[in-house]
């Protein structure tokens, strides 16, 4: 009738506040026919959307009074539903990809010229979401897909489901509402820093608890997602801001070129920030042969990028070309930019550019590197040899009469070659083995089919560790080869004639870091030229190519060497001591000479930095054993230690009666104390209790900004507790009070979180009564 007044009582659920809202109240006017027809009202129109089913204009009496009836029947029903129980869904996604955002600003990624929520992996971001009612956590459920490849599967980390929690952990997929204001929600996203790395499709599903039918939002923007060289979790992790702008951030650098003698030096634009350039990033990656899930290993990343950089074998992005003739193309010494070659390449999908030399596939490599998270820097070897043979030495051949013999003479020594260095930890090598690692995209060689290069670990390399993948033995070809002489004897075979030992591998140069100079890394890559660790390296690596006989081989190797440690080892604060343990099984006397030196190693493997070197005489009577003490001050390593405070000691030597090689890498680390737990009272489900936590400073200097973080599942909730800086070897005590809330066998666990000491914690087992 006109003017009935409905009026209803039920829940209305906003957020997580059931009944907040008072009692909905509705004035409805129902016109019949022949009574004067009134404007329709705004509720009106309202109901006709929400209901067009019972709420249509009639004509007829009949059918106006079974629409008034249906009307009443159907609007009461609704009326009385709560909120929560309307289905949810997602309006809209707003993903906060602004340049100047938090997201792009707190992932170093705002000088990206593209639009897209660009991010790095093994860090929060954030994005917002309305729904068409407000999210009641008691009643909905919500989830996030992120899907990558053509074929996305959970199986293969390239179809990720994200959870809603409450908290969130690191190193997993997780997100967590951390503002909500009516119908829009703000999450908090968290990625761990093994991610495949690509272009991900987001989709939003929500529903019920109840387990009803779901609703799924499918965003129209894209999420790029890329190695994340600020988090430690991640294996690019690089531990200097300084160095992080130069190699990560940087778009432009100095590529050298030239002799040893007359070293030129061109700049290069890199432009992986450029408008395009991580698009058609994406699009080498995407044609590629490696398959979506391979792309959260940059080991992997990095090999496929070596061998699509260039066109030999699968239509990668520059065709070689040292001809000389250029006309069908550009000359390798015009470019000066990545920006353009990569356009061209990704406009024209995917047709190689021609042409390159060493230096453009390198500065190309670079951009690509940089440009996906990988720090990666150009490097210039002059006098840098190319093995044909896998010999391990650059080999020259002359005939009877000492006439070079040309068809046997493949070896040659380039003036310079310019390839890459980019950093990593390398858990797939034994520990010291990360850090810089050498990838060459100019085509050479194959390594398993294929033109690429690398990566082979800087460190291997240095040692003449050539049967560490990938490609070791090439790269140290390159830079410490020994030239070798051959004539060919009447029999047919070839004798060594003459050995010239630095031929190769000289002033290799990159850019310095934060300045336009010349930085020489030759030390990386070498011992100094003509020591004796320099020759040991020459000669261990040597016995793995096609030549082991090159070198005069050991007449015996009756001599040991092994590294031995007391108890549990050294203890963070005191001097590390360690003894060398050197045996002689022969009946004959010995002498060597054994070489030192201790590094910092972080615990993916990569050295931050040798610490101490020094050199020991060793005489060994028949038979004898020989145990020499070896001292690390606290002194030397007290300002040098990282993460998990590991250390690895390297023995080199030779034994000088059969010229047999010492060698042995023994990896430590410093322990730290324990935090002593020792719970007080009675431990009864509902009554108070105490535990006393006990610390003592095992260095001798102030700890700043000492922090216990204490947790007890059914004892009490994690907490922090802030101390603040506690002085050399004084003790400190704290006293939890906590009742615990579930009954049986407990844990407490604490924790101290200090820059300067690590890995510090305790455990004390409760066994809690029932009431």
């Amino acid at each position: 009738m006109p003017g009935e007044r409905l009026t209803v009582r039920g829940t209305s659920e906003i957020g997580r506040y059931p009944g907040a809202a008072p009692p909905t109240r509705v004035e409805l006017s129902i016109q019949k026919e022949g009574e004067k027809k009134q404007e329709e009202g705004g509720c009106r129109r309202w109901f006709r959307k929400m209901c067009p089913c019972c709420c249509k204009r009639q004509n007829k009496a009949k059918e106006m009074e079974d629409s008034s009836s249906n009307t009443h029947r159907c609007l009461t029903l609704m009326l009385n539903l709560p909120l929560s129980e309307i289905k949810l869904s997602v309006r809209s996604v707003d993903l906060l990809s602004s340049k100047t955002g938090q997201n792009r600003q707190e992932h170093h990624t705002d000088l990206y010229h593209d639009d897209e929520l660009i991010i790095r992996r093994g860090q929060t971001f954030q994005m917002e979401l309305e729904l068409n009612r407000p999210f009641n956590a008691d009643t909905d459920k919500l989830h996030l897909d992120l899907r990558t490849g053509p074929l996305p599967m959970v199986s293969k980390g390239t179809h990720v489901i994200i959870p809603l929690v409450d908290h969130l952990e690191d190193e997993r997929w997780e997100a967590k509402i951390v503002e909500q204001n009516g119908n829009k929600i703000k999450l908090s996203v968290n990625s761990p820093a093994n991610a495949v790395i690509g272009l991900y499709g987001l989709s939003v599903t929500t529903g019920s608890l109840k387990g009803e039918s779901t609703t799924t939002h499918n965003s129209s923007k894209n999420i790029v997602m890329l190695f994340n060289p600020w988090c430690e979790e991640d294996t690019v992790f690089l531990d200097d801001e300084e160095e992080r702008k130069e190699y990560v951030l940087n778009d432009t650098g100095r590529i050298y070129y030239g002799t040893e003698k007359q070293i030129g030096a061109r700049t290069w634009n890199f432009g992986q920030f450029h408008e395009g350039i991580l698009d058609a990033c994406l699009f080498i990656l995407e044609k590629s042969d490696m398959p979506p899930s391979g792309r959260g290993d940059p080991v992997n990343v990095v090999r496929v990028i070596s061998a699509m950089i260039n066109a030999q074998d699968d239509f990668g992005v520059l065709v070689g070309n040292w001809s000389g003739n250029y006309s069908d193309g550009v000359s390798p010494a015009a470019w000066s930019s990545s920006v353009e070659i990569l356009r061209k390449y990704h406009s024209t999908d995917g047709t190689p550019v021609s042409y390159g030399q060493c230096w453009v596939f390198s500065g190309v490599t670079t951009t690509v590197l940089r440009c996906l998270g990988i720090p990666a820097r150009s490097v210039t070897n002059f006098q840098s040899a190319h093995d044909t043979d896998v010999s391990l030495t650059t080999d020259v051949y002359f005939d009877e009469n000492m006439e070079p013999l040309d068809y046997l003479n493949n070896d040659s020594v380039w003036n310079f070659h310019v390839w890459n260095d980019c950093w990593m930890a390398r858990p797939d090598l034994p520990p010291g083995n990360g850090g810089w690692q050498a990838v060459d995209s100019t085509p050479q060689e194959t390594s398993q089919g294929t033109f690429r290069c690398g990566p082979a670990s800087v460190n291997a390399i240095r040692s003449g560790q050539v049967y560490l993948k990938h490609d070791t033995p090439f790269v140290f070809a390159e830079v410490n080869s020994d030239k070798i002489y051959w004539q060919r004897n009447l029999d047919g075979t070839f004798s060594q004639i003459h050995s010239e030992k630095k031929a190769v591998g000289h002033y290799i140069s990159t850019k310095a870091v934060g300045s336009d100079e010349r930085a020489d890394i030759t030390h990386l890559y070498k011992h100094q030229e003509g020591s004796e660790e320099e020759r040991i390296a020459v000669e261990t690596a040597s016995r793995y190519g096609s030549k082991p006989d090159a070198y005069s081989t050991p007449v015996a190797e009756d001599v040991t060497v092994e590294v031995k440690m007391d108890g549990e080892g050294p203890r963070m604060g005191a001097d590390a001591k360690l003894s060398i343990l050197v045996k002689n099984l022969s009946s004959q006397p010995r002498q060597a000479t054994l070489h030192s030196q201790v590094a910092v190693m972080y615990y993916t493997g990569v050295l931050k930095g040798t610490i101490k070197k020094e050199q020991m005489s060793v005489e060994l009577s028949p038979n004898e054993e020989k145990t020499i003490e070896w001292i690390l001050p606290y002194q030397q390593y007290q300002d040098q230690l990282v993460d998990q405070a590991a250390l690895m000691l390297t023995l080199s030597g030779r034994v000088s009666e059969t010229q047999q090689v010492l060698a042995n890498q023994t990896t430590f680390r410093l322990r730290t104390p324990d935090l002593n737990i020792t719970p007080l009272g009675e431990a009864v489900v509902g009554k108070e209790m105490a535990a006393k936590i006990t610390f003592t400073n095992p260095l001798p200097r102030t700890l700043k900004g000492v922090v216990f973080r204490v947790e007890g599942l059914g004892l009490q909730k994690g907490h922090e507790v802030v101390v603040g800086d506690v002085s050399g070897h004084s003790t400190v005590t704290l006293t939890e009070h906590f009742i615990p809330t579930q009954p049986g066998p407990r844990k407490l666990v604490a924790s101290l979180d200090c820059k300067q000491l690590t890995q510090v914690h305790g455990v004390a087992n409760v066994v809690v009564l029932e009431k």
